[in-house]
């Protein structure tokens, strides 16, 4: 049980640090997220059957999920369409584009394809249970992730994209094209949200196209309620966050479906819970529980300045 929720938090948490770079970091609502999570699902499956190694597939993973965000911010910046629909119309194209990468196939398995995870579990099945294994293996994959994430973050380049999130001008007084800094950030976000599908896809054995159904939903759910467990604007704690949010979130899901039952409660109950949740979230920030705006606003504001944004 605990191992099962460690590893989902940690392979969901890599899709929900896409979602904290787009409406955090960039204040971009991008809805992308729905279609480029199945697209990793799919090229994964579909690389793995031809044959092609684990570490390949998830490197071209990543490349169609940039190229999906790309889609989505050329939308954006050069039709001036905006930002929740240009997501929403990428999102929906890339039904039909995954479906194409799958053959026209709802869905492929990979019982019976040789996975990253079943490879981990025969190299480590003679020194500790399989399951401990892929956890082990999660936790490491999730540091390198966040660690090159905050290094790239502290770069001029990433500090410009904290920058273009909370000022946009600031961006443009300093003779830099915001469309392209908002591009990068896209790209990278659906990159890394590919690679979550990917990862998934290999853990749970199959790929399917309804895979992303609900993801931006359960990736903005992670964030905030990661959001109340560590109050810091530093982008090392911020993106920890991240995954403590995601594997706290897996795990709520998961006692809601084993254990929901005794107040009448069944999986077709998880979406209604989840919206519920981010609708708790948002309140609780807006009203300060958590953050001492409330102990300020007592005090008359005199807390000090604020810290601005997080890079």
């Amino acid at each position: 049980m605990i191992e099962g929720i460690l590893i989902e938090g940690l392979i969901y948490g890599i899709m929900v640090l896409g979602v904290f770079t787009t409406f955090r970091v960039l204040n971009f609502a991008d809805m992308t997220v729905d279609g480029s999570f199945p697209l990793g699902a799919a090229i994964m499956a579909v690389m793995l059957i031809r044959g092609l190694p684990p570490i390949v597939a998830i490197g071209i993973a990543f490349a169609g999920g940039a190229l999906a965000g790309l889609i989505t911010s050329l939308i954006h910046t050069r039709l001036k369409i905006p930002d929740l629909l240009s997501g929403i119309l990428t999102m929906t194209m890339l039904y039909s584009v995954n479906l194409r990468i799958m053959s026209n196939r709802a869905n492929l398995s990979l019982l019976r394809v040789s996975t990253l995870f079943t490879r981990i579990t025969g190299w480590a099945e003679v020194f500790m249970p399989p399951q401990i294994a892929i956890v082990v293996y999660c936790v490491i994959l999730a540091l390198i992730i966040k660690l090159v994430l905050d290094l790239f973050f502290h770069t001029d380049f990433g500090l410009s994209m904290g920058a273009l999130g909370a000022n946009p001008q600031l961006i443009i007084s300093q003779g830099m094209n915001p469309d392209v800094i908002k591009m990068c950030g896209i790209c990278l976000a659906n990159g890394m949200v590919a690679v979550s599908g990917s990862f998934a896809a290999m853990y749970q054995g199959f790929a399917d196209v309804n895979l992303g159904s609900g993801m931006i939903v359960s990736g903005l759910a992670s964030l905030m309620i990661g959001e109340f467990l560590i109050p810091s604007n530093r982008i090392s704690f911020l993106t920890l966050r991240v995954f403590l949010g995601s594997i706290l979130y897996r795990g709520l899901m998961y006692f809601a479906r084993n254990y929901g039952y005794y107040i009448n409660m069944t999986a077709n109950d998880l979406k209604l819970i989840t919206g519920l949740l981010i609708i708790l979230c948002i309140v609780i920030s807006q009203k300060g529980y958590f953050t001492g705006k409330q102990k300020r606003a007592r005090s008359g504001g005199r807390s000090g300045p604020s810290t601005g944004r997080p890079l």
